[in-house]
């Protein structure tokens, strides 16, 4: 049941422009920044800060995405085996990589995406961006880049829609 409607297209939108602007500050520009999403929700997210940064900057930014289910925690090493990717293609060694998701919780789909990068190359730094952060950490991990901190209790739930026209995207809290 929805609870409350949190973001709309607009904020969601101010937030991405925020984001970039901070990236592009806080590393002095855009040199060997490397912009990744985790998929499924990190994805749209990543493409929209890579775009808005190369608006700003008007230089292409390198921007893709993982799939780190062969690295999450709640799934058996059989299962593991069974869909490792051997194609890993993203060239990290010595970049600046910008980790980007939809809502930071626990912290342990950062940590599979962590693995995922460092099991793959070395990057010279790593920084992480996310739309929402909901608390609850179960790890040490913090986000660089915030869109909105919202307090949320355990038993709620955060879904980030993204709309492919950008006119229905929205955040919005379930109980």
């Amino acid at each position: 049941m929805e609870k409350a409607k949190i973001m709309d297209q607009k904020a969601i939108s101010r937030a991405v422009t925020r984001i970039s602007h901070e990236i592009v500050e806080r590393n002095k520009g855009v040199k060997d920044i490397y912009i990744i999403g985790i998929e499924t929700k990190g994805t749209p997210l990543a493409k929209m800060i890579a775009s808005k940064i190369e608006e700003i900057e008007e230089t292409k930014i390198a921007c893709d995405s993982i799939d780190i289910t062969m690295y999450r925690d709640d799934i058996t090493h059989e299962k593991i085996k069974d869909t490792m990717d051997e194609n890993f293609n993203l060239d990290v060694e010595d970049k600046t990589v910008v980790l980007v998701d939809d809502v930071l919780y626990t912290g342990r789909t950062i940590r599979a995406a962590l693995d995922y990068i460092i099991d793959n190359g070395r990057p010279k730094l790593i920084q992480l961006a996310v739309l929402i952060d909901r608390g609850h950490r179960e790890l040490p991990i913090r986000a660089d880049y915030v869109g909105k901190n919202v307090p949320t209790s355990k038993s709620e739930s955060v879904f980030v829609k993204f709309d492919s026209n950008d006119i229905d995207s929205s955040v919005i809290i379930c109980e």
